[in-house]
């Protein structure tokens, strides 16, 4: 069984369908998968067998309609048994309905339970309980397909370290190698730095062996990271625009903690079982999207009780007046002391 996967979108939502697919893998000799996202996502597929990737430039080369019915030729030869559409938007609907028209009929779709996260983020009257994972949601396509994906049968697996990396980490000033990455797509989704700086300075003070990488991209974002890094420049590596992505993910598997917004990062580093401390602020990790196979405990959230708006949305994206204030219900010092329980 040859299953074609679509999912383009944001890191994070990409990076969830890694443990998915490896347990689906790991549980069926038979399938084999084709994963087709965007190109930059290629590393994140690299260790699964049986797996073909198709990194698709959606802005050039396949822009528009006349572009999704080129793609939808190009995937037609590989001859896929069935698509799992781990994306449902109009791209991934348009490349559905030519397969269709096309004679396919095995097609399955994920449910993203829309109408449940709308009641969980509206401003009032609010259904406040946990939804089904995202995680879950994914396999549950598989299952449509007759392959369940029982997720407990997870098991993070590193590969060995290039020497490039190896010797990275040989000039670390300490062995206790904490990773941050202070940034997420919406303003309703990110600490404010100066917070951030204050986390820093208190697991400095905490122990002379500690580390901290610092993960992000783009220039605006490395010379935000550069002020941080001029913390102590010593004990504090800014990795942005250094490494390629796939060298990122090698320094993220050997990380004894990461701290993160609701974002890519703590995504990533759940992948290869590195406990994941994660802010929360308009978003919440009821609406399914919490770093796989990571305690509660790791989930730091403002004061619901004080803000009973919160959650907003699913994304982060709306926020209120006055919503600045969220943030003073979340200490530093809480911050640092959940990730120095990590830290040994």
């Amino acid at each position: 069984m040859k299953i074609m996967v679509f999912r383009f979108s944001a890191m994070g939502d990409v990076a969830m369908t890694v443990p998915v697919l490896q347990v689906l893998l790991n549980t069926y000799d038979d399938v084999e998968i084709v994963v087709v996202s965007r190109p930059f996502f290629e590393p994140l597929f690299k260790g699964l067998p049986r797996t073909e990737f198709i990194g698709v430039d959606l802005k050039q080369k396949y822009n528009g309609l006349p572009g999704l019915f080129r793609l939808y030729r190009y995937l037609k030869t590989k001859q896929p048994d069935a698509i799992a559409d781990l994306h449902d938007v109009l791209r991934t609907k348009v490349l559905r309905t030519l397969f269709r028209l096309g004679g396919f009929k095995k097609i399955a779709i994920i449910d993203k339970g829309r109408a449940e996260k709308k009641a969980l983020t509206r401003p009032q009257n609010k259904i406040f309980k946990p939804l089904k994972t995202t995680h879950q949601r994914y396999a549950d396509v598989f299952e449509k397909l007759g392959y369940p994906v029982d997720l407990k049968q997870f098991k993070p697996e590193l590969s060995d370290l290039p020497k490039q990396i190896r010797l990275f980490f040989s000039i670390l000033d300490g062995d206790k190698t904490i990773g941050i990455a202070p940034f997420a797509a919406h303003a309703g989704k990110q600490y404010p730095l100066e917070k951030i700086k204050e986390v820093i300075r208190l697991l400095l003070q905490k122990d002379e062996e500690i580390s901290i990488l610092l993960f992000g991209g783009g220039d605006k974002e490395r010379q935000l990271l550069d002020e941080l890094e001029q913390i102590d420049n010593n004990r504090i590596y800014n990795t942005a625009c250094i490494f390629s992505f796939e060298e990122e993910l090698q320094i993220i598997s050997r990380l004894q903690v990461m701290l993160s917004m609701d974002s890519g990062n703590g995504h990533l580093a759940a992948l290869f079982g590195v406990p994941v401390v994660t802010i929360w602020g308009a978003t919440h990790p009821y609406a399914g999207f919490a770093p796989f196979n990571q305690p509660a405990e790791n989930q730091i959230l403002p004061d619901l009780k004080g803000f009973p708006q919160l959650p907003t949305s699913v994304y982060g994206n709306r926020t209120f007046e006055g919503f600045e204030n969220v943030w003073e219900s979340i200490k530093p010092e809480e911050i640092a002391a959940k990730i120095l329980r990590w830290v040994h």
